[in-house]
């Protein structure tokens, strides 16, 4: 064929090629990621961003690998590795294409399956700007039900990722939170830290969002901690169409818009008028915002499953757009970081915010705060999870064991617990199983590495045998099946925080009666409590166990163990230990007097501050609706809408009993059949412990139930209370009140109900008094009256709310009604001693995060004296003990021989006296058995140095700055040898070190 076509004519293809070739590679040689890779706009017209993308659940309607690999389309048809697959095909067709990926779970699980060309390919992608990586977390993560110690872990490991395999140009700028159901200011401000420019969010209630579109104050400056100051403002965008593209542009294969058909001859050729509506609505929204910049987000869930279409239809927009509106309008492909830019170029000034995007409602009868506890079982789940994590991590460091493909595992299955439909309970159930069953496979692999390390640190020679340390992971159920059959076992507790604590102990039992000898060989005092029948007959629960044995363990090292040797004693004259109930009406010893009345309501009455308070369970009956019109919606997983009978009391048909002893005093109280509660008053702390039981709720009357714990005192708090975000800084709620709109409120309830990652308070200023509940997992609350506190523990609806998810939140185990198990402790203070107070609240909140971990042993013909003599009983990891206000956030395997390190400042300016001032700290010689050679400071994130991080400025609209607002940190001091670390309030510094040879003797 070739032969015979003129050599001429070949000569001249030739050249062409030649040509084509020099200016794709000029083309080539000018394209770069980050700023200086953006579009040009034009000043004189409105530019018009279209931003290619798509938001790919970690799990939501089907699991990850169902989204992944695109199984079970009959619930949905989403097949994340053909939209990379196909979108690198289109990109690869036209360099002037862009597009955006944020999941990084799913990106690396497709990179691993990618050749060599198609990861060479996607590197100059990403080096030339045209795939840009947004977000970058391991998953796009919730806001409300998050805690920041997970959202920090999840991140960071996102960020790893990305660097390690893409490298600079893939470190994420810009926050891409698009889809959560509301937002929190700590959120915002760890992108501020993370060296963010900026964020994009998609959801913000119907009113607020209606007033920032009127007076053009959807893009303002997030001042996200008054102690952090600048470092933690962050500008944010709220997108005006969702994440959605505008309608009638969608053109996926998923949606039903028409194409763009340019064919004049065609009957269906629609350039003019499609373009025509297109013109009109980029000059819409063009007149709510303050640049002449609009963002058009050209995408959706699981969209780009067949780029080309896609894109095809946007080279179409782009090109028809500009030649026929292009005296007014400049349209190209973009990213959100440089349609940010572009905005900052502007040089306008910008409206401030201080509070936060909770709560959420998308119309006046659709407030999204059932979620804050929705799945309760899976929502604690996921809180022991980072808290087991943080001990194989350290333990990890600590024994040098370094980085593991179990450790790895363990992170990436914490990330994606974050994600906005895991931990928020909002996915179907057999999603909710599956993200229960990573979790597990992850706990269970991260034993053995915790097994091996304490086996290293606890043997004293060769000669010994390392010993099998095992978790108890059924403790909810009090179970404890290694030590089941044991008349002889240790109990070794491990202390993930950064200075000693002494806590109880309660280790499951069958036996009559038990010695207990702490690790230097004293027999130390014990107490026998029967297992509350609500918690022995719990559905899938098999256990011998019938009784706790309490003990207290008394200065557990940081980052340190100690280990407890236990034989049961001998039965041969039938002697049965357990404290029998005494005919006693109250408890409570010197702090407290608790009572119950006739209608199961737990009074508590404080002996040295005056405050009272009655205790109660209570529910409210979710509203059934058919969601045909905004008034009929239903509760469900997302929402909380009470139906309007108010709320109820339950009737009191159970039993209680007292129980008092050397070390605890309890009140085991059955108020029905699915609602008990154990209220416990240890000696010698400071709270009231409330262990709870609920479910399984019936339903058989067809009426779904929300079951809150409330607490009503004689407190005036004046409307006025305050919830924790993400688990750290505190926010002030008024209630039926929003401090940035007038608010009109259709559900009072539902509608002053908040996030509580921690802790819920209120306070009496007359008095001088706080009163708080502290929790074990993420709920929502709120304090419908004054004085009172309520928090939801437990939901059970026969009605889906219609917001996607297809199903009632109807969960069920073990072929029953899920029954969920939790804590809430219950303090009171005296607001004259801020420091008390501020480090009583914070200490318990950390106990609660961090709780020492319980790992057991058999000792099966072994005597005290022969562990003893072959196993060390007690170990520290720190060398000295740090500052009572910093605290170790993060100690983990980095890359090579590396650790990461991350300290922080607990306290908030004015959240308390001394505490709240400024730290310092040596890590030169920190831990016990490592002296630091080489130390350097990164972002939060860890991927970035300190010194190389720069952001945007942007300009306020006034000129208030934060009282007492600090800017960036400098304090890092060296001086012979030694680093010194400067902690200002709330700060968290993250370092890179290296140790020297290991000192361990």
């Amino acid at each position: 064929m070739f032969e015979r076509i003129p050599w001429v004519f070949l000569a001249v293809l030739g050249l062409l090629v030649i040509v084509q070739a020099g200016i794709f590679k000029r083309n080539s040689e000018t394209r770069t990621c980050g700023y200086d890779g953006c579009p040009k706009t034009d000043p004189r017209k409105l530019n018009v961003h279209l931003v290619p993308h798509t938001h790919d659940d970690v799990g939501w309607l089907k699991t990850v690998d169902q989204y992944f690999f695109g199984a079970r389309n009959n619930i949905q048809k989403a097949g994340v590795e053909y939209i990379l697959d196909t979108v690198v095909e289109a990109l690869r067709k036209d360099p002037e294409r862009r597009f955006i990926y944020v999941e990084t779970a799913f990106l690396w699980k497709w990179w691993l399956r990618q050749n060599y060309k198609i990861r060479e390919e996607v590197k100059t992608f990403i080096n030339e700007g045209r795939l840009e990586i947004i977000g970058g977390a391991w998953s796009m993560n919730d806001e409300a039900t998050t805690h920041y110690h997970s959202i920090i872990d999840q991140s960071t490991w996102g960020f790893r990722r990305l660097n390690d395999t893409f490298g600079q140009c893939a470190r994420p700028k810009i926050g891409w939170q698009i889809d959560p159901f509301g937002h929190s200011r700590e959120q915002a401000s760890l992108f501020a830290q993370f060296g963010f420019d900026g964020m994009f969010f998609g959801r913000l209630d119907w009113q607020d969002k209606a007033k920032r579109m009127l007076d053009k104050s959807a893009e303002y400056i997030w001042r996200a901690s008054s102690s952090l100051g600048k470092n933690a403002e962050l500008f944010s965008v709220a997108l005006f169409n969702a994440y959605g593209p505008p309608p009638g542009f969608c053109f996926d294969i998923l949606c039903q818009d028409d194409p763009l058909i340019d064919d004049p001859e065609s009957p269906d050729y629609n350039i003019k008028s499609k373009l025509k509506v297109f013109y009109d609505y980029v000059l819409e929204q063009g007149n709510h915002y303050k640049t002449d910049n609009v963002i058009l987000t050209m995408g959706g869930d699981f969209t780009y499953q067949l780029a080309e279409q896609y894109f095809k239809n946007l080279d179409r927009l782009i090109r028809y757009t500009n030649e026929i509106y292009g005296d007014d309008v400049n349209v190209f492909y973009s990213t959100p970081s440089c349609y940010l830019k572009s905005v900052n170029s502007a040089q306008k000034t910008f409206p401030t915010k201080s509070d936060d995007l909770f709560p959420y409602s998308s119309d006046p009868h659709a407030f999204w705060t059932g979620y804050f506890t929705s799945r309760p079982t899976l929502k604690y789940f996921e809180r022991l999870g980072n808290n087991f994590l943080q001990i194989v991590k350290q333990l990890s460091v600590l024994t040098s064991a370094g980085d593991s493909q179990d450790l790895e595992y363990f992170r990436e299955a914490m990330g994606v617990m974050q994600h906005h439909d895991a931990v928020t309970g909002t996915e179907k159930q057999h999603v909710a199983e599956d993200y229960a069953r990573l979790l597990t496979d992850a706990i269970v692999r991260a034993e053995k590495t915790v097994s091996k390390a304490i086996g290293k640190l606890s043997t004293r020679d060769k000669a010994s045998i390392p010993q099998d340390f095992r978790s108890c992971l059924l403790l909810n159920v009090s179970s404890c099946q290694p030590i089941e059959d044991a008349k002889s076992f240790t109990v070794t507790l491990y202390n993930p925080r950064s200075h000693p604590v002494s806590t109880y102990v309660r280790i499951p039992v069958a036996g009559p009666g038990y010695i207990v000898k702490d690790y230097i060989g004293t027999e130390i005092v014990t107490q026998l409590i029967p297992i509350p029948s609500a918690v022995s007959r719990a559905p899938g629960r098999f256990s011998k166990a019938t009784r706790e044995l309490v003990f207290r363990a008394l200065e557990v090292p940081p980052l340190g163990y100690q280990t407890f040797f236990i034989t049961e004693k001998n039965n041969s004259e039938g002697y049965d230990e357990i404290n029998r109930p005494e005919y006693v009406t109250s408890i409570g010893g010197d702090l407290y007097d608790i009572s119950v009345d006739n209608v199961g309501a737990v009074h508590v009455r404080w002996k040295n501050i005056d405050l009272k308070v009655v205790q109660s369970f209570q529910y409210y009956e979710g509203a059934k609706g058919n969601n045909s019109e905004f008034k009929n919606r239903a509760s469900g997983a997302y929402i909380f809408r009470p139906n309007s009978s108010g709320i109820h009391s339950f009737d009191y048909s159970g039993s209680y009993m007292f129980y008092k002893g050397p070390l605890v005093e309890e009140l085991h109280l059955i108020i029905n059949s699915y609602v008990s509660q154990v209220v416990r008053i240890y000696n010698g702390e400071d709270k009231i412990e409330f262990d709870w039981v609920a479910g399984p709720i019936p339903v058989e009357d067809g009426v779904g139930k929300e079951i809150v714990n409330k607490f009503s005192s004689n407190l005036e708090s004046k409307g006025v209370f305050f919830t924790d975000s993400n688990g750290r800084e505190m926010l002030k709620r008024v209630r039926d009140f929003r401090p940035t709109w007038s608010l009109n409120l259709s559900e009072p309830v539902a509608g002053n109900y908040y996030p509580v990652t921690a802790k819920i308070s209120l306070r009496d200023v007359e008095k001088g008094v706080r009163m708080s509940v502290l929790n074990d997992r993420a709920q929502g609350g709120s304090s419908l009256r004054d004085g009172d506190l309520e928090v939801m523990i437990h939901r059970r609806l026969l009605n889906d709310d219609a917001f996607g998810v297809g199903e009632a939140l109807n969960e069920q185990a073990f072929g029953k009604g899920l029954v969920a198990r939790g804590v809430h402790y219950l303090v009171a203070s005296d607001l004259k001693d801020l420091d008390a107070t501020a480090s009583k609240e914070k200490s318990l909140a950390l106990a609660l995060a961090l709780r020492p971990w319980v790992l057991v042993t058999p000792a099966k013909n072994m005597s005290f004296s022969q562990w003893q003599k072959s196993y060390v009983m007690q170990t520290r990891g720190l060398r000295k003990r740090l500052p009572p206000n910093v605290h170790i956030l993060t100690l983990e395997p980095w890359k090579g021989q590396q650790v990461l390190l991350r300290l922080e400042h607990l306290y908030e300016i004015g959240e308390a006296g001394q505490l709240s001032q400024p730290a310092e700290v040596n890590i030169t010689d920190l831990f016990a058995d490592f002296d630091v050679a080489w130390v350097r400071e990164t972002t939060l994130g860890a991927n970035q140095w300190i010194e190389d991080k720069s952001r945007l400025e942007w300009t306020s609209e006034t000129n208030e700055i934060f009282p007492n607002s600090q800017g960036l940190n400098n304090g890092v001091r060296l001086q012979d040898g030694v680093v010194n670390v400067v902690l200002k309030p709330m700060e968290i510094r993250t370092f890179v070190i290296k140790f020297k040879s290991s000192t361990k003797k």
